[in-house]
C-alpha cells in the first residue's frame, strides 16, 4: 500500500455525523419543540373557543329580552320617568330655599352675607363630591338600589333642615342632603345609556336632564310663596315630602338597568358562574381585593376628567354655565326687589323665564339633536359617532352669549321687567341645547358612561358653588351690562371654536384614549 493511500475505513468521522448522545439530545429537543407547538396550538384553538363563545354569549344578550335595551317601550319610559323624577328632586332642593335667605339670617342671627350664602351652597359642594362615590358604585353594584336608599337617606337629611337647632347643624344637614341627592345626577346618563341605543336616547337624555336644569329655575318659585305663607322651615318639609313620594314610587316599579348586573345574576342563576365571572369581572375583584378595586372605581371620574381633554373641555363649558346659572339665583333677589320692587313671593316668578327657556329647549333641542344625529349618521353609511352630537351643541352655544348680553344690558338699563326675564329664558335655551348633546357625547364616548357624566357633574356644582361667592362683587365693580358681557365673552372663547375642533378631529382623538369605547 501506497503511503499517500489512506484506507476508507480509516477516514475520521465527519464532524456533522451525530454521535448515540447528540441523536437523543436532538430527538428530546424535536419532542419539546412539538409539544410545545402542540400546547401553543391547543391554546390558540382554546382561545378561538373562548373568542367564540364570549361573540355567542354577547349575540345572544343583544336580544335577550332581560336586556334593558330590548324591553317594552312602557317599560323602558316607567324607568326613565322614575330616573328623571328621582333627578329632578335635588336640584329643586340645591335652590328651594333662595328665597328664604332673610328669614333663615333671621332666624338663626346670621349678620354675615357670606355665611347666609354658605347654608345655600354648601349644598353644591357635597352635590359635587357625592358622584366620585356614587356613580362607580353603580358600575359595581348596579343602579337601582343606590338611588333608592340615597333618596332615603335625602329624606332624613332634609327633615334634618327643617328641625335644626342651630346654624352649624343647617350647614351640615344640607351638606349630606347635597352628597345623598348627588345620586341621581351621577347615575342618571348611566341609566339612559342601559335603556337606550345611540341613535334613540336623546329625548330620554332630555328627559333626564331636564330635572338638573329646570329643578333650580321652579325651585325658588315654590320657595318664594311657601316661605312667605309658612315660613323657611316648610321648604325643606315638602322637599322631604316629594322625596317620599318619589319612594314610594321608584321602589316598587324602578327595576335594574346596568347590564353587565342583569348579566352576572342570570349566569348565577343558571350556575354558570365563569359566565358571570367573565360579564362583570369587576365583582369578582371586589371580592379579592375590595379595598384596591374601590380605589380604582372611585378614582375613575377623576380619570377621565384629567386624562381626556375633550371630556375636561366639555365639562368645563358645561361647568362654565352652571356657575352662570347659580350666579343668576344669587343676585335674581336683589336686582328684582331694588330695581323692580318685586316681594319675596313675587319675586320667585322671576325665575320661570329660566323654565320656560328650559321647557322649549327640552322640546326643541331633544328633537333637533335627533334629527341631525341620525342625519348625520345616514350619510356616514348609516354608522353614528359621538361627534355627530356637536353640531347641535354649537347652536346653543352661539345663542348663549346672546342671552347674557339682552339680560345684562336690559337690567343695567332698567327696562320693563319682562326684558331681562326674556333674557334669561335666552341663556336657558342655550345652556339646555348644549348641555344636552355634551351629556350625550360623553354616554357615547366611553366605557364607563356614568363615570364620564360623573366627572362632568363634579366640576358643574363647583363652579355652581364658587361662583355666586363673588359674583355680586363682580357686578358691582362693572354692572349688570359689564359683567354678563364678561361672562358672554367667555362662554365664546370656550363653546364655539372647540365644538368644530371635536368635530374634525374627536375621533382620532379617541382613539388614542383607552378610555373610550372606540379605543
Amino acid at each position: 500500500m501506497s503511503e499517500k493511500e489512506v484506507p476508507v475505513n480509516l477516514v475520521p468521522e465527519s464532524r456533522h455525523t451525530l454521535s448515540p448522545a447528540n441523536s437523543v439530545i436532538n430527538e428530546e429537543q424535536t419532542k419539546k419543540t412539538q409539544n410545545a407547538s402542540e400546547v401553543t396550538i391547543a391554546q390558540k384553538q382554546g382561545e378561538k373557543a373562548e373568542e367564540k363563545r364570549v361573540n355567542s354569549d354577547d349575540e345572544e344578550w343583544e336580544v335577550d329580552p332581560e336586556n334593558p335595551r330590548n324591553w317594552s317601550s312602557v317599560k323602558k319610559w316607567t324607568a326613565m320617568v322614575i330616573v328623571s323624577f328621582y333627578t329632578l328632586i335635588p336640584p329643586l332642593a340645591s335652590s328651594m330655599m333662595a328665597p328664604g335667605l332673610p328669614d333663615v339670617a333671621l332666624k338663626y342671627h346670621i349678620t354675615s352675607v357670606t355665611l347666609s350664602g354658605l347654608t345655600l351652597s354648601i349644598f353644591l359642594v357635597s352635590f359635587a363630591i357625592g358622584p366620585l362615590f356614587l356613580a362607580p358604585l353603580s358600575e359595581m353594584y348596579g343602579r337601582t338600589w343606590i338611588l333608592h336608599i340615597a333618596n332615603i337617606f335625602s329624606i332624613g337629611f332634609n327633615l334634618g333642615c327643617a328641625f335644626s337647632p342651630g346654624i352649624g347643624s343647617l350647614i351640615a344637614f344640607r351638606f349630606l342632603a347635597g352628597f345623598s341627592g348627588s345620586a341621581p345626577i351621577a347615575i342618571g346618563g348611566g341609566s339612559v345609556s342601559d335603556l337606550f341605543a345611540p341613535r334613540d336616547r336623546a329625548s330620554a337624555m332630555a328627559l333626564y336632564s331636564l330635572g338638573p336644569l329646570l329643578g333650580p329655575a321652579i325651585g325658588p318659585v315654590a320657595g318664594g310663596f311657601i316661605t312667605q305663607g309658612v315660613g323657611v322651615k316648610w321648604v325643606f318639609i315638602v322637599i322631604a315630602i316629594v322625596s317620599g313620594i318619589a319612594s314610594v314610587i321608584g321602589i316598587p316599579f324602578l327595576r335594574e338597568t346596568y347590564a353587565p348586573v342583569l348579566r352576572a345574576r342570570k349566569a348565577n342563576r343558571l350556575g354558570d358562574h365563569e359566565a358571570a365571572a367573565r360579564v362583570h369581572p369587576m365583582l369578582v375583584e371586589a371580592r379579592a381585593n375590595l379595598t384596591n378595586m374601590l380605589w380604582v372605581n372611585l378614582t375613575r371620574p377623576i380619570v377621565l376628567l384629567f386624562r381626556s381633554f375633550i371630556c375636561f373641555i366639555l365639562s368645563l363649558f358645561m361647568a362654565f354655565l352652571y356657575g352662570i346659572y347659580y350666579l343668576m339665583f344669587s343676585t335674581f333677589p336683589v336686582l328684582f326687589s331694588e330695581t323692580y320692587g318685586f316681594s319675596t313671593g313675587i319675586g320667585g316668578l322671576a325665575y320661570l323665564g329660566l323654565g320656560v327657556g328650559f321647557m322649549f329647549a327640552t322640546l326643541f333641542g331633544a328633537k333637533s339633536a335627533d334629527q341631525i344625529y341620525k342625519y348625520l349618521a345616514d350619510k356616514n353609511g348609516g354608522k353614528g359617532k359621538p361627534e355627530m352630537r356637536m353640531p347641535a351643541m354649537l347652536v346653543g352655544a352661539i345663542f348663549v352669549p346672546i342671552g347674557l348680553f339682552w339680560y345684562g344690558w336690559s337690567a343695567q338699563a332698567k327696562v320693563h321687567w319682562i326684558m331681562p326675564i326674556i333674557g334669561t329664558a335666552i341663556f336657558a335655551f342655550a345652556m339646555m341645547t348644549t348641555y344636552l348633546p355634551i351629556t350625550l357625547y360623553l354616554v357615547d364616548s366611553f366605557t364607563y358612561a356614568a363615570s364620564a357624566v360623573a366627572a362632568a357633574s363634579v366640576f358643574r356644582s363647583l363652579l355652581g358653588f364658587a361662583f355666586p361667592l363673588f359674583g355680586q362683587q363682580m357686578f358691582d365693580a362693572l354692572g349688570q351690562g359689564g359683567g354678563n358681557s364678561l361672562l358672554a365673552g367667555v362662554a365664546i372663547v370656550l363653546g364655539i371654536p372647540f365644538p368644530i375642533w371635536i368635530y374634525y378631529k374627536g375621533e382620532a382623538i379617541r382613539a388614542r384614549n383607552p378610555l373610550t369605547k372606540s379605543s
